[in-house]
């Protein structure tokens, strides 16, 4: 079993598909998006029918939840205004995870942390906090104490072991922030027993397009997610209301 989990697209839609690209190269059917499909970007509809014809499985992230209608900032307001009724209650209805058995461990598969779309995890949370991301979150349907989390949000690749449990970030495709390169992960799975590999995969994309794009469409905030693309470093947004990256 092999899988490819990509997340945090934010309507890039040319780094998506060289990332789609890169995925046909290796042959891999499975394609799981741990959310935020839209938002930051300049394509919400053509990433999100990107999405709909090639994801085998699909999880909100927060900025799919905004985008549906949780917050309006300008941010919020012009890709929803891209999309369509039916479009925006699809993002509105995605699952918030993923739990699934590999080799007789229980994996989990979600956008920003177990406890919420807008809750972050990063690699400098307490032990404590890092320890409670496997626990069940029976409000949230995460019923099993997870063996292995993978996430995404902070637009970040990394793997950690806490005592002994897998909590992998499976970076950026459209927007990553440790690096100008997107980011995706290939996770393969023993037939028999709990072993895995994981491999972070980085490519190159036509981020000339990309600009070009951003600069054609007329969205807020272009200057910012432009000069986020050239350094991979986070560009504070300045409206007021207006909050993080991920």
């Amino acid at each position: 079993m092999k899988l490819a989990v990509i997340a945090d697209l934010h309507a890039n839609l040319e780094a998506t598909l060289a990332v789609h690209d890169d995925i046909r190269r290796r042959e891999l059917s499975e394609i799981w998006v741990l959310g935020d499909l839209v938002g930051k970007g300049p394509r919400p509809r053509e990433v999100l029918e990107w999405a709909l014809a090639h994801a085998t499985r699909t999880v909100q992230g927060n900025w799919d939840a905004r985008v549906a209608g949780v917050t309006n900032r300008p941010q919020d307001l012009w890709p929803r205004a891209k999309l369509s009724p039916a479009e925006l209650q699809l993002l509105a209805a995605l699952p918030f995870g993923i739990e699934e058995q590999f080799g007789g461990a229980w994996w989990r598969f979600v956008h920003a942390s177990s406890k919420g779309v807008f809750h972050r995890l990063y690699p400098h949370s307490s032990l404590q906090e890092q320890l409670e991301a496997f626990a069940p979150q029976p409000q949230l349907g995460l019923r099993e104490y997870a063996d292995a989390l993978v996430y995404a949000d902070i637009h970040e690749a990394l793997m950690l072991d806490v005592e002994g449990r897998p909590l992998i970030n499976c970076g950026s495709v459209g927007n990553p922030l440790d690096s100008t390169l997107p980011c995706y992960l290939i996770l393969e799975f023993a037939e028999n027993g709990p072993a895995y590999s994981a491999q972070f995969v980085r490519i190159t994309y036509n981020r000339e397009a990309e600009i070009r794009a951003a600069e054609d469409s007329g969205m807020p905030f272009t200057r910012e997610y432009i000069a986020e693309l050239l350094t991979g470093a986070y560009q504070k947004r300045r409206a007021r209301g207006s909050e993080g990256f991920g």
